[in-house]
Parts: structure tokens; sequence; C-alpha cells
């Protein structure tokens, strides 16, 4: 086989990225729909984060059992899969026929995911010239949650101001993984030693070298996905119950906000410094939360924007941050594996948390249960950040 780079093309790793950036935006494309789906269906807010949940649990059964399939089988045939993944997830909210279509199209959303976020993190990276390595990596991170981002707001808008409030999103997002499709076709595979993976049970698989960095930046990755699970799930059922808004463009625009500030804050963590980013997005996220915390208690909208703008940032920092860290530290041979593993304790935080809040709003309400949350994951973050202050993540 040739050599990657020399038949790798000069836009690699920014097609690269958009096709990581369609697949990630398929995952949270129903968030503004759920108060659709609930007035349609007739299900509970806590019925609202097992469909969320569903979608975690798909992706950490995949990062758990295939997290390692694109360093055998090659990134492309990995990275094709999962758009195939994601497109029979939009199907089934397409033709949704109830809740449990909903729940198989929210497990198929996750199986697609957890492919991505291995495969597709290292392929943006691997795809770039040496000189383009830190570029690179902010375009596998920025990708990741400008898509997650994106999401929200173009279901929000769609929903809003045209007539097919739960087809047209779904239709828009079919388009776009075939566009996806053809840009993965034109990039060239960088595993150069391929072979048939076999299914089974891997774990987390963190090489010896790694394992300095894994600890701090994984329970950094937990705090901050909470963050953004909070939002995804549980923020459009925020503004229309407590708030009274109901505009559906509103609350995929609260939710983008929230990615976009991430996206902000891993554009500056070269600026700032990898031994400080860690910390230093730990207790941005921290002051986030309380912004969080003091918007569901006085009811607030811009107070919740802010919390978004703010918390996003801080997980933007922390996110990219452990990013890099691991994949300055992992061999190639295993880098995909060590990524998956990182994402595996990530989507535990974005999932086991949200469904506790699901479960104690059915005795406290929506407010209560959010302030409970945001105590919790406040707490984390601290210990995260002084942790990392005094002992800064070291390779082993």
């Amino acid at each position: 086989m040739s050599d990657p780079s020399r038949t790798r093309p000069r836009l690699g790793y920014p097609a690269a990225a958009l096709v990581f950036a369609i697949g990630m935006l398929g995952t949270t494309l129903p968030t503004p729909l759920y108060g659709l789906y609930r007035e349609e269906l007739g299900f509970s807010e806590f019925v609202v984060t097992i469909v969320f949940a569903v979608y975690a649990v798909g992706v950490i059964a995949v990062l758990l059992l295939a997290g390692n399939f694109s360093d055998e089988a090659g990134r492309r045939p990995v990275l094709l899969c999962a758009l195939a993944l994601s497109a029979a997830s939009a199907l089934c909210f397409l033709f949704e026929g109830g809740l449990a279509v909903l729940l198989v199209g929210r497990l198929l959303s996750g199986f697609s995911a957890g492919l991505f976020s291995g495969a597709a993190t290292v392929t943006v990276m691997e795809v770039a010239p040496p000189d383009k390595a830190r570029r690179a990596g902010f375009a596998a991170t920025a990708a990741n949650m400008g898509g997650l981002g994106c999401g929200p707001l173009i279901a929000g808008l769609l929903a809003q101001f045209e007539p097919s409030p739960l087809s047209l999103p779904f239709l828009v997002d079919l388009a776009l993984i075939v566009v996806a499709c053809l840009l993965l076709w034109g990039l060239p595979e960088t595993v150069a030693q391929r072979r048939r993976p076999r299914l089974r049970p891997q774990g987390l698989r963190v090489p010896p070298e790694v394992r300095g960095v894994f600890a701090p930046a994984a329970v950094a990755g937990f705090a901050g996905f909470a963050l953004l699970g909070l939002f995804t799930a549980v923020a459009p059922s925020f503004l229309a119950q407590t708030l009274k808004e109901r505009d559906l463009a509103v609350a995929g625009a609260v939710v983008f906000s929230v990615f976009l500030a991430s996206v902000v804050g891993q554009s500056l963590t070269d600026r700032i410094g990898a031994r400080r980013t860690l910390p230093g997005g730990s207790f941005v996220l921290v002051a986030g939360l309380l912004l969080v915390a003091g918007a569901l208690y006085w009811e607030s909208l811009p107070l919740l924007v802010a919390g978004a703008l703010c918390g996003g940032l801080g997980q933007g920092l922390s996110f990219r941050a452990a990013i890099g860290a691991l994949s300055a530290a992992a061999p190639p041979e295993h880098r995909g594996a060590t990524i998956s593993s990182f994402f595996v304790i990530a989507y535990l935080g974005i999932s086991l948390p949200v469904v506790g809040v699901g479960a104690i709003s059915l005795l406290t309400g929506l407010r209560d249960a959010g302030l409970i949350f945001s105590a919790c994951v406040m707490l984390l973050a601290v210990c995260v950040g002084l942790y990392v202050l005094r002992r800064p993540p070291r390779p082993a």
C-alpha cells in the first residue's frame, strides 16, 4: 500500500472534520423536538431522559465492543458504517411510529456516535500534514462539538418555521449524510496494515504509557459532558415548562450556545498553554454551573444563556486539553482505542447524571432536580481542577 502521506489531498483534514461534524449533527437533531414528541405520544420528562440515555448506552456499547476497530479494519470502513447507522436512525425518526421506534432510532444514533468518536477524531489528525498537526487537533474537537451544537440549532429553526417539524430536519440530515459519504470516499486511508477485527468485549484499553494522563483527563471529560447532557436533554423542557418559552428556534439556539462556547474554548487552548488549560477549564466550568444554578433558582433565561456560554467555554478548554494529551501520549497503534476509552467515560457523564435528573424530577420537580445536579457536578469539577493543578497530567 502506498504511503498515506503521499496520497493525502491538500484539504484532507478539513474534509475529514466536515464528515465528523455531519455525523455528530444527527445525534443531537431531536433535542428541541422532544416537547413535540411528548405532546404527540404523551410521555413524561423522565421518559425523555431515558430516550436520551438510550443513545449514550449505544455509544458506550460500541466503544467497549468496537473501540479499536478503526485501528484494525481501517478508518474509512468504520466511518462509512457509522454514516449508515446515522442514516438508519434518521429514517426511524422520519417514519416515527411510537416510543419504541424513537428508542431504536436513538440506539442506532448512539452506535453511530460510538464509531465516530474515536475513529473520526483520529482520522482528522492523521490525514493532516505534520506541520498542520495543531490545527488538525483543533479541527477534530471543534468538529465534534460544532456538529453536536448544529443539530439542535438546525432542527429548532426548521421545526419552528416550516410546516413539517418532525420530518424536514431528518430529510436535511439524510441529504448531509450523502455529502459526507462522498467526502469520505475521497479521503486517504491512514491504516497501512488492516485486518478483519473481531467483535469482543475489550473494556477500557489504556496503554501503560498513557495511564498518567488518562485518569485526570477522563474525570474532567465526565464533568464537562455532564453539563452537555443537561443542556441537550433537559434545557428545552426547562425553557418550555418553567420559563414558558415555547419557541423551538430559541430552544435550539440556547443548546447551540453551549457547544459554540465549547468550540471557542478549544480555540484558546494553544494560547493559554496545555499545562494550565485542564485545571483552568475545570474552574471555568464551575463558574458556568453556578450561573446555571442561578438560572434555575431565579427562573432567568439570560442567566441560563450565560451559564451555557461560560460552562461551554470551560468544557471546551478541558476537552481539547484532554484529547491533545491523550493523543500525544498514546502510541499510533493504540490511539483509536485510547480515544475511545476516553469517550466511554465522557458518555457516562452525559447519560448517568441526566437520568438522575429525570428520576429526581419526578419527586421534586425539574427545577430542584437541576439544582441538585449542578451542585454535584460543581463538586466534581472543583476536585478535578485542584488535582490537576497540583499534579499536571504527564505520560507515565
